[in-house]
């Protein structure tokens, strides 16, 4: 038959194909159930449930949700849970289901959730997007999408619903740390960074998945910062800013978007025609998959209200442009009824049925449905991926402040250290959102790294002197440890033990912050002695993560008081900030003696940032959002408008750590820019280029990057934008010349007309450390 002919091409095999399903087969593939309730694990023997059977038997199943996913809301723990092993053999089992049990054999599309690691069982657990951003390297997030996608198809899962290019206008949003910041231009780059490396060059290999672009769009700029809140943008920044890292995207070949909840001027994005069909499709030719996000079209007729009931608002939503609803049941419920009644032209339905065949063919999901078991045991989680995963977490951490040259600390001369706080020592709080439960022997927390970075030493020095026994402290012995507090709540129990220990000390490292880990009932911490205590009304402590937005952007619960409290000691004070969105908090950041930034780290976050500590790895993570004053200065990334105002009464509109800032242990030195032409027309192109010295005692890494100013133009602009940047490794005394290139895509804004234009004019070319630290070159655009 011609749709099994791999010789034909997809577009013939989907016309097949179609030409033979019924419209409950149509409809069928248009549905996506909950992956984990089609099967039933007792002890290793898995089973696939009735209902399941019988859905794939009376029309078809099109995909299946998280079949994978494991975490509280799908009640998937590690007890019941699927191994690397079991889960590659699940989805072998649905997939044979679906090919030998259905009419026409169409195997089932399994999207899996993978912003920062599969988020299934025995998953490498790689440091939240907001990191990842931090890191500025876009070859190493590259090689990181890679090792996803390779641990993520050897189970079986075909698609990721990754990754998200939302912009963050408002970090008191709780999905701020899904995000990479808060400029479209480095989104764009690890956009297209995330689509290569995810897909690959082929997508019916064994090692690569489609990629889903989410949330499309306007999601990071929500009233209030509230999640699925309005979003208040007219067009013109619309496609300037939330839609740049978009289109990237697509220029670069993604396969798969993913609609936002909010709505945009009182229209939904769900149903928004001019978006999805107007520009996705229209102006920008993309020709994949558009899925719904969980119950999004639900939302139609239950929040948004612009629809009287599921069938008006199944009817809207795919004949706005939508082609699968995750997760939900709207569509199989109503969209045979709108064909019968006449209330959805056939034609629309089969649109929507074809991009899902298509996806299907190019996976090669028909030719090869079946993944081998044993390779995933050997690929998910491997040593690699693990190391890799380190060092993208000690990459990303960014150090805020260095008084006084507090880090890196000499192992031979810190002497005591006091590991203090809430985040010390809970494997969870460092995961971040979206991840699956893992055991505690995997992840490792601060206290971990470094002991371990103790212990390694003290047996160097032992092996080099050829001693057989210890004769100094263990590193047990010379960490001590207290958690002091909970993230959330006001019982200061644990700060009587906390400030014993830290006064045995000499240095005390206190880690603190938030925690987007929902309630895997670990139990609650004994603040006495920091073990996990199982109870049946376990603590949850999470502020931040999916629907958890806040007002305020300080240290929840009581940790102020304890560093406050710790602080009195007059102690050597080192902050370490583990959390997933911006942290204000004047206090610390006066009184601290060195503050590292280290988001939410990942499974090697403990190492990496002892890593730091300790000066194996001179920090070069540089912030990709601003971190204000007060939160009363929000909104305050770094690209607003010129037009936005001077100051409040009581501050001014600068943050306390500004866009691309971060320090090193070492320090470099810019020449002035030089521009390879002073002048250029809208077709040209120039290059500037700059000498970047490392003129301290280490080696270490710089971020250069460039802003564009626009002097003067037609329409307001902002007085900096991010045009390019570069990362560069240097060793002490060493110069490198750091080039980039000048053209139309990096001077031109939508003009009047919401099309792009160059306008003729003097333009600033910015270069330095950060968007507050650059010299200056002037660039003149004539008339072609």
């Amino acid at each position: 038959m011609t749709y099994k002919d791999q010789s034909k091409s997809v577009e013939e095999r989907v016309q097949h194909l179609l030409s033979l399903m019924t419209t409950e087969e149509k409809v069928g593939q248009l549905t996506q159930p909950f992956g984990w309730q089609t099967y039933t694990n007792d002890q290793g023997n898995i089973t696939l449930n009735e209902s399941f059977k019988q859905q794939v038997e009376n029309g078809g199943i099109g995909s299946l949700y998280g079949a994978l996913r494991a975490d509280p809301w799908t009640g998937v723990t590690l007890e019941n849970g699927l191994s690397a092993r079991e889960g590659a053999e699940a989805v072998n089992l649905i997939q044979r289901y679906a090919v030998e049990h259905s009419r026409l054999g169409i195997p089932i599309l399994i999207g899996e959730e993978c912003s920062h690691g599969h988020m299934a069982i025995d998953g490498t657990v790689y440091p939240v997007p907001l990191l990842l951003g931090s890191t500025w390297n876009v070859d190493l997030y590259r090689e990181m999408c890679q090792a996803v996608a390779r641990e993520t198809r050897a189970q079986g899962g075909a698609v990721t619903y990754s990754p998200v290019l939302d912009v963050v206008r408002d970090p008191r949003w709780g999905r701020t740390e899904e995000c990479f910041g808060e400029d479209p231009y480095l989104i764009g780059e690890l956009a297209v960074a995330s689509v290569k490396g995810l897909q690959g060059e082929s997508l019916d290999r064994g090692d690569t998945v489609a990629a889903t672009l989410k949330h499309f769009v306007g999601y990071g700029s929500s009233e209030g910062g509230r999640n699925a809140g309005p979003v208040h943008m007219g067009w013109r920044e619309l496609l300037e800013v939330d839609l740049y890292p978009f289109r990237k995207a697509v220029e670069a070949g993604v396969q798969s978007i993913m609609p936002a909840y909010n709505e945009i001027d009182g229209t939904p994005c769900t149903v928004n025609t001019e978006l999805l069909e107007d520009v996705l499709r229209k102006d920008w030719g993309f020709d994949g998959l558009v899925i719904t996000d969980c119950g999004a079209i639900n939302m139609l007729a239950s929040g948004h209200d612009v629809a009287t009931d599921g069938l008006d608002a199944s009817v809207q939503a795919i004949e706005a442009g939508i082609d699968m609803e995750m997760s939900g049941e709207m569509f199989g419920q109503y969209l045979v009824q709108a064909v019968a009644e006449g209330k959805l032209d056939v034609q629309v339905l089969d649109q929507a049925a074809s991009r899902v065949l298509a996806l299907k063919f190019r996976l090669g999901l028909f030719e090869q449905p079946y993944v081998d078991a044993d390779r995933a045991a050997e690929v998910i989680g491997s040593e690699a991926h693990v190391q890799l995963a380190r060092q993208l977490a000690a990459e990303g951490v960014v150090l805020l402040k260095n008084e006084a040259d507090t880090l890196p600390l000499s192992i031979a001369d810190v002497g005591q250290i006091a590991v203090i706080g809430p985040n010390a020592d809970q494997a969870y709080n460092q995961l971040g959102d979206y991840t699956s439960p893992q055991p505690n022997s995997k992840v490792a927390t601060v206290l971990d790294g470094i002991r371990s970075k103790l212990a390694n030493r003290v047996n160097e020095q032992t092996e080099k002197s050829s001693v057989s026994t210890l004769t100094g402290d263990s590193s047990t012995d010379q960490v001590l440890y207290a958690p002091g507090c909970r993230i959330k709540g006001d019982s200061k129990e644990g700060f009587e033990r906390a400030i014993e220990v830290a006064s045995q000390a000499d240095t005390v490292i206190m880690v603190v912050g938030g925690s987007s880990a929902r309630d895997f009932g670990e139990g609650t911490i004994d603040l006495k002695t920091g073990a996990s205590n199982v109870s049946d009304n376990s603590w949850n402590d999470m502020e931040c993560g999916e629907g958890i937005d806040r007002m305020t952007l300080g240290l929840a619960g009581v940790q102020l008081e304890l560093i406050q409290e710790i602080h009195k000691l007059g102690k050597k004070l080192v902050v370490v900030y583990i959390n997933g969105r911006p942290i204000t908090e004047p206090w610390v950041d006066e009184h601290a003696d060195a503050i590292l930034e280290a988001w939410y780290p990942g499974q090697e976050g403990g190492h990496a940032i002892a890593d730091i500590l300790f000066g194996d790895v001179n920090p070069s993570g540089k912030l990709t959002i601003s971190i204000p004053k007060h939160v009363g200065q929000l909104p305050i990334y770094y690209n607003g408008k010129r037009s936005r105002g001077k100051r409040y009464l009581e501050e001014d509109l600068e943050p306390r750590y500004a866009f691309g800032y971060g320090l090193s242990y070492t320090t470099f030195e810019y020449s002035e820019p030089k521009l390879s032409a002073e002048s250029m027309t809208a077709g040209d192109t120039v290059t500037v280029s700059v000498n970047v010295t490392n003129t301290g005692r280490y080696a270490g890494a710089e971020v250069i990057q460039m802003y564009i100013s626009d002097v003067v133009s037609s329409l307001t602009r902002p007085a900096k934008e991010l045009k390019g940047f570069a990362k560069v490794k240097l060793e002490p005394g060493e110069t490198q010349i750091v080039e980039f290139h000048i053209g139309a895509e990096q001077l031109q804004y939508i003009g009047r007309d919401l099309k792009p234009v160059v306008e003729p004019g003097q333009f600033h070319i910015h270069i330095g450390s950060s968007v507050n630290d650059t010299q200056m070159a002037e660039l003149t655009v004539r008339e072609a």
